[in-house]
Protein backbone atom coordinates (compact mmCIF):
# COMPACT_ATOMS: atom_id res chain seq x y z
CA UNK A 1 0.00 0.00 0.00
CA UNK A 2 1.29 3.46 -0.90
CA UNK A 3 1.49 6.22 1.70
CA UNK A 4 -1.71 8.05 0.85
CA UNK A 5 -3.12 10.95 2.86
CA UNK A 6 -6.49 9.23 2.59
CA UNK A 7 -6.30 5.79 4.16
CA UNK A 8 -7.44 3.59 7.00
CA UNK A 9 -10.89 2.59 8.20
CA UNK A 10 -13.71 4.91 7.18
CA UNK A 11 -17.03 3.90 8.69
CA UNK A 12 -20.16 4.85 6.70
CA UNK A 13 -21.84 6.27 9.80
CA UNK A 14 -25.52 5.74 10.51
CA UNK A 15 -27.54 8.94 10.88
CA UNK A 16 -28.99 8.92 14.41
CA UNK A 17 -32.57 10.22 14.50
CA UNK A 18 -34.80 11.23 17.41
CA UNK A 19 -38.38 9.91 17.62
CA UNK A 20 -39.42 13.36 16.37
CA UNK A 21 -37.41 12.92 13.17
CA UNK A 22 -34.56 15.29 14.02
CA UNK A 23 -30.79 14.71 14.01
CA UNK A 24 -29.85 13.26 17.40
CA UNK A 25 -26.79 15.40 18.14
CA UNK A 26 -26.15 13.65 21.46
CA UNK A 27 -25.84 10.34 19.62
CA UNK A 28 -23.66 11.94 16.92
CA UNK A 29 -21.29 13.06 19.66
CA UNK A 30 -21.15 9.56 21.19
CA UNK A 31 -20.50 7.85 17.87
CA UNK A 32 -17.83 10.29 16.69
CA UNK A 33 -15.97 10.07 19.98
CA UNK A 34 -16.07 6.27 19.84
CA UNK A 35 -14.71 6.39 16.31
CA UNK A 36 -11.94 8.75 17.42
CA UNK A 37 -10.98 6.41 20.27
CA UNK A 38 -10.68 3.58 17.73
CA UNK A 39 -8.78 5.79 15.24
CA UNK A 40 -11.36 5.43 12.47
CA UNK A 41 -13.06 8.18 10.47
CA UNK A 42 -16.73 8.69 9.53
CA UNK A 43 -18.43 8.97 6.16
CA UNK A 44 -21.54 11.03 6.86
CA UNK A 45 -24.69 10.68 4.74
CA UNK A 46 -23.51 7.70 2.75
CA UNK A 47 -25.75 4.75 1.95
CA UNK A 48 -25.65 3.47 5.54
CA UNK A 49 -26.38 7.02 6.70
CA UNK A 50 -29.67 7.23 4.76
CA UNK A 51 -28.10 10.03 2.73
CA UNK A 52 -30.93 10.29 0.20
CA UNK A 53 -33.42 10.94 3.01
CA UNK A 54 -31.46 13.62 4.89
CA UNK A 55 -32.82 17.13 4.23
CA UNK A 56 -30.52 20.08 3.53
CA UNK A 57 -31.11 21.49 7.02
CA UNK A 58 -30.57 18.10 8.66
CA UNK A 59 -27.38 17.61 6.67
CA UNK A 60 -26.04 20.94 7.87
CA UNK A 61 -26.87 20.05 11.46
CA UNK A 62 -25.28 16.59 11.14
CA UNK A 63 -22.02 17.94 9.73
CA UNK A 64 -21.85 20.67 12.38
CA UNK A 65 -22.43 18.16 15.18
CA UNK A 66 -19.86 15.70 13.83
CA UNK A 67 -17.16 18.33 13.36
CA UNK A 68 -17.81 19.72 16.84
CA UNK A 69 -17.53 16.24 18.38
CA UNK A 70 -14.03 15.48 17.01
CA UNK A 71 -11.53 15.58 19.91
CA UNK A 72 -8.91 18.30 19.68
CA UNK A 73 -6.01 15.83 19.52
CA UNK A 74 -7.59 13.66 16.79
CA UNK A 75 -6.42 13.45 13.17
CA UNK A 76 -9.87 12.20 12.10
CA UNK A 77 -10.89 13.03 8.53
CA UNK A 78 -14.56 13.91 8.02
CA UNK A 79 -15.92 12.47 4.76
CA UNK A 80 -19.37 13.69 3.68
CA UNK A 81 -21.57 12.09 1.03
CA UNK A 82 -23.57 13.74 -1.75
CA UNK A 83 -26.79 12.12 -2.89
CA UNK A 84 -29.66 13.05 -5.17
CA UNK A 85 -29.82 14.20 -8.76
CA UNK A 86 -29.30 17.99 -8.95
CA UNK A 87 -25.72 18.94 -9.80
CA UNK A 88 -26.11 22.60 -8.83
CA UNK A 89 -27.46 21.62 -5.43
CA UNK A 90 -24.59 19.16 -5.04
CA UNK A 91 -22.07 21.94 -5.64
CA UNK A 92 -23.80 24.25 -3.17
CA UNK A 93 -24.07 21.60 -0.47
CA UNK A 94 -20.50 20.38 -0.97
CA UNK A 95 -19.16 23.88 -0.50
CA UNK A 96 -21.39 24.42 2.54
CA UNK A 97 -20.22 21.17 4.14
CA UNK A 98 -16.60 22.11 3.47
CA UNK A 99 -17.11 25.51 5.08
CA UNK A 100 -18.52 23.73 8.15
CA UNK A 101 -15.41 21.58 8.50
CA UNK A 102 -15.86 18.58 6.21
CA UNK A 103 -12.54 17.42 4.75
CA UNK A 104 -13.58 15.31 1.73
CA UNK A 105 -16.75 15.13 -0.36
CA UNK A 106 -17.82 11.66 -1.56
CA UNK A 107 -20.26 11.63 -4.48
CA UNK A 108 -22.42 8.88 -5.94
CA UNK A 109 -23.79 9.15 -9.47
CA UNK A 110 -27.11 10.98 -9.91
CA UNK A 111 -29.35 8.03 -10.65
CA UNK A 112 -32.76 9.12 -11.92
CA UNK A 113 -31.59 8.90 -15.55
CA UNK A 114 -29.35 6.24 -17.01
CA UNK A 115 -26.12 8.08 -17.80
CA UNK A 116 -23.68 7.55 -20.65
CA UNK A 117 -20.00 7.15 -19.87
CA UNK A 118 -19.32 10.72 -20.99
CA UNK A 119 -22.15 12.07 -18.84
CA UNK A 120 -20.63 10.34 -15.81
CA UNK A 121 -17.24 11.83 -16.66
CA UNK A 122 -18.70 15.30 -17.10
CA UNK A 123 -20.65 15.10 -13.84
CA UNK A 124 -17.56 14.30 -11.81
CA UNK A 125 -15.29 16.80 -13.54
CA UNK A 126 -17.92 19.51 -13.08
CA UNK A 127 -18.04 18.76 -9.36
CA UNK A 128 -14.27 18.55 -9.04
CA UNK A 129 -13.81 21.88 -10.83
CA UNK A 130 -16.39 23.77 -8.79
CA UNK A 131 -16.23 22.50 -5.23
CA UNK A 132 -13.69 23.72 -2.69
CA UNK A 133 -13.06 20.36 -1.02
CA UNK A 134 -11.25 17.32 -2.41
CA UNK A 135 -13.64 14.94 -4.19
CA UNK A 136 -13.85 11.16 -3.94
CA UNK A 137 -15.82 9.05 -6.42
CA UNK A 138 -18.37 6.64 -4.95
CA UNK A 139 -19.36 3.64 -7.05
CA UNK A 140 -22.32 1.69 -5.69
CA UNK A 141 -24.24 -0.18 -8.35
CA UNK A 142 -26.67 -1.66 -5.81
CA UNK A 143 -28.34 1.73 -5.29
CA UNK A 144 -27.56 3.81 -8.40
CA UNK A 145 -28.08 0.85 -10.78
CA UNK A 146 -25.05 2.08 -12.73
CA UNK A 147 -21.39 1.26 -12.57
CA UNK A 148 -18.69 3.85 -13.19
CA UNK A 149 -16.66 2.17 -15.96
CA UNK A 150 -13.04 1.42 -15.14
CA UNK A 151 -11.83 3.53 -18.07
CA UNK A 152 -13.80 6.51 -16.71
CA UNK A 153 -12.22 5.94 -13.29
CA UNK A 154 -8.85 5.93 -15.07
CA UNK A 155 -9.55 9.25 -16.77
CA UNK A 156 -10.88 10.85 -13.60
CA UNK A 157 -7.91 9.65 -11.54
CA UNK A 158 -5.71 12.31 -13.12
CA UNK A 159 -7.92 15.26 -12.09
CA UNK A 160 -6.05 17.31 -9.47
CA UNK A 161 -9.10 17.61 -7.21
CA UNK A 162 -10.23 13.97 -7.37
CA UNK A 163 -8.45 12.09 -4.60
CA UNK A 164 -9.84 8.58 -4.79
CA UNK A 165 -12.58 6.02 -5.26
CA UNK A 166 -14.84 4.29 -2.78
CA UNK A 167 -16.00 1.19 -4.65
CA UNK A 168 -18.82 -0.95 -3.26
CA UNK A 169 -19.38 -3.06 -6.36
CA UNK A 170 -19.00 -6.78 -5.75
CA UNK A 171 -16.67 -7.65 -8.60
CA UNK A 172 -13.17 -8.97 -7.92
CA UNK A 173 -11.92 -8.35 -11.44
CA UNK A 174 -13.07 -4.74 -11.22
CA UNK A 175 -11.42 -4.38 -7.82
CA UNK A 176 -8.08 -5.45 -9.24
CA UNK A 177 -8.42 -3.06 -12.19
CA UNK A 178 -9.22 -0.12 -9.92
CA UNK A 179 -6.43 -1.05 -7.53
CA UNK A 180 -4.05 -0.95 -10.49
CA UNK A 181 -5.20 2.59 -11.30
CA UNK A 182 -4.54 3.57 -7.69
CA UNK A 183 -1.06 2.02 -7.80
CA UNK A 184 -0.24 4.07 -10.89
CA UNK A 185 -1.45 7.36 -9.38
CA UNK A 186 -0.01 8.20 -5.97
CA UNK A 187 -2.67 10.84 -5.32
CA UNK A 188 -5.62 8.56 -6.09
CA UNK A 189 -6.68 6.35 -3.17
CA UNK A 190 -8.71 3.16 -3.40
CA UNK A 191 -11.22 2.36 -0.65
CA UNK A 192 -12.98 -0.99 -0.60
CA UNK A 193 -16.68 -0.66 0.24
CA UNK A 194 -17.29 -4.41 0.02
CA UNK A 195 -16.85 -5.28 3.70
CA UNK A 196 -16.43 -9.03 3.15
CA UNK A 197 -13.34 -8.24 1.05
CA UNK A 198 -11.78 -5.87 3.58
CA UNK A 199 -8.75 -8.01 4.41
CA UNK A 200 -8.27 -9.24 0.85
CA UNK A 201 -8.37 -5.72 -0.58
CA UNK A 202 -5.78 -4.53 1.92
CA UNK A 203 -3.49 -7.44 1.01
CA UNK A 204 -3.77 -6.28 -2.59
CA UNK A 205 -2.86 -2.68 -1.75
CA UNK A 206 -6.12 -0.88 -0.94
CA UNK A 207 -5.59 2.37 0.94
CA UNK A 208 -8.65 1.88 3.09
CA UNK A 209 -11.86 0.03 3.83
CA UNK A 210 -15.43 1.31 4.36
CA UNK A 211 -17.39 -1.29 6.41
CA UNK A 212 -20.92 -0.50 7.62
CA UNK A 213 -20.51 -3.02 10.45
CA UNK A 214 -17.82 -0.68 11.74
CA UNK A 215 -20.64 1.36 13.28
CA UNK A 216 -21.06 -1.43 15.83
CA UNK A 217 -17.49 -2.75 16.08
CA UNK A 218 -15.07 -0.04 14.89
CA UNK A 219 -12.32 -1.47 17.08
CA UNK A 220 -12.39 -4.82 15.26
CA UNK A 221 -11.98 -3.20 11.85
CA UNK A 222 -9.19 -1.00 13.19
CA UNK A 223 -7.42 -4.16 14.36
CA UNK A 224 -8.10 -5.90 11.03
CA UNK A 225 -6.57 -2.95 9.15
CA UNK A 226 -3.49 -2.89 11.39
CA UNK A 227 -2.98 -6.65 11.10
CA UNK A 228 -3.39 -6.66 7.31
CA UNK A 229 -0.84 -3.87 6.88
CA UNK A 230 1.60 -5.68 9.16
CA UNK A 231 1.28 -8.86 7.08
CA UNK A 232 -0.38 -10.71 9.96
CA UNK A 233 -2.81 -12.58 7.74
CA UNK A 234 -3.77 -15.03 10.49
CA UNK A 235 -5.17 -12.24 12.68
CA UNK A 236 -6.67 -10.30 9.78
CA UNK A 237 -8.42 -13.37 8.35
CA UNK A 238 -9.77 -14.30 11.79
CA UNK A 239 -11.17 -10.79 12.24
CA UNK A 240 -12.63 -10.90 8.74
CA UNK A 241 -14.56 -14.06 9.60
CA UNK A 242 -15.73 -12.65 12.92
CA UNK A 243 -16.90 -9.34 11.44
CA UNK A 244 -18.65 -11.18 8.61
CA UNK A 245 -20.58 -13.15 11.22
CA UNK A 246 -21.67 -9.99 13.04
CA UNK A 247 -22.73 -8.43 9.74
CA UNK A 248 -25.02 -11.37 9.03
CA UNK A 249 -27.02 -10.59 12.19
CA UNK A 250 -28.44 -7.39 10.70
CA UNK A 251 -28.08 -8.08 6.97
CA UNK A 252 -29.18 -11.66 6.34
CA UNK A 253 -32.67 -11.99 4.86
CA UNK A 254 -33.31 -8.24 4.80
CA UNK A 255 -33.44 -5.52 2.19
CA UNK A 256 -30.74 -2.87 2.44
CA UNK A 257 -33.14 -0.45 4.14
CA UNK A 258 -34.29 -3.06 6.65
CA UNK A 259 -30.68 -3.96 7.42
CA UNK A 260 -29.93 -0.34 8.34
CA UNK A 261 -32.82 -0.35 10.79
CA UNK A 262 -31.48 -3.59 12.27
CA UNK A 263 -28.00 -2.07 12.57
CA UNK A 264 -29.40 0.82 14.59
CA UNK A 265 -31.08 -1.68 16.92
CA UNK A 266 -27.71 -3.38 17.45
CA UNK A 267 -26.08 -0.04 18.18
CA UNK A 268 -28.82 0.68 20.69
CA UNK A 269 -27.58 -2.25 22.78
CA UNK A 270 -24.43 -0.15 23.31
CA UNK A 271 -26.46 3.01 23.98
CA UNK A 272 -25.07 4.63 20.82
CA UNK A 273 -28.33 5.57 19.09
CA UNK A 274 -32.04 4.93 18.88
CA UNK A 275 -33.88 2.77 16.32
CA UNK A 276 -35.69 5.55 14.45
CA UNK A 277 -35.33 5.96 10.68
CA UNK A 278 -35.90 8.70 8.12
CA UNK A 279 -38.82 8.29 5.71
CA UNK A 280 -39.33 6.34 3.51
CA UNK A 281 -37.44 3.81 5.66
CA UNK A 282 -39.08 2.59 8.86
CA UNK A 283 -38.23 0.80 12.07
CA UNK A 284 -38.47 -2.96 12.25
CA UNK A 285 -41.41 -4.50 14.09
CA UNK A 286 -41.12 -4.88 17.85
CA UNK A 287 -40.65 -8.64 17.46
CA UNK A 288 -37.91 -8.18 14.86
CA UNK A 289 -36.12 -5.66 17.06
CA UNK A 290 -36.24 -8.05 20.00
CA UNK A 291 -34.82 -10.87 17.86
CA UNK A 292 -31.91 -8.62 16.83
CA UNK A 293 -31.24 -7.67 20.45
CA UNK A 294 -31.13 -11.33 21.49
CA UNK A 295 -28.67 -12.16 18.70
CA UNK A 296 -26.38 -9.21 19.31
CA UNK A 297 -23.10 -10.18 21.00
Amino acid sequence: MKDSKYKGVVVPMITPITPQGEIDTTAVNKIIRKFAACQVSPLLMGTTGEGNSVSAEQGKKLVEAAVKAVPANSDMIIYVGLNGCCTEEHIQMANLYHSLGADVIVATLPSYYALTDEQMYTYYTTLADRITAPLMLYNIKATTHMSIPVDIVQRLSTHPNIVGLKDSERDLERMEACLQISREHSNFAYFCGWAAQSANSLYKGADGIVPSTGNFIPEMFADLYTAALAGDTTTADKLQQETDGIARIYQEGRTLGQSLAALKVMMGTKDLCGPDMLSPLTRLTANEEQEIILKTP
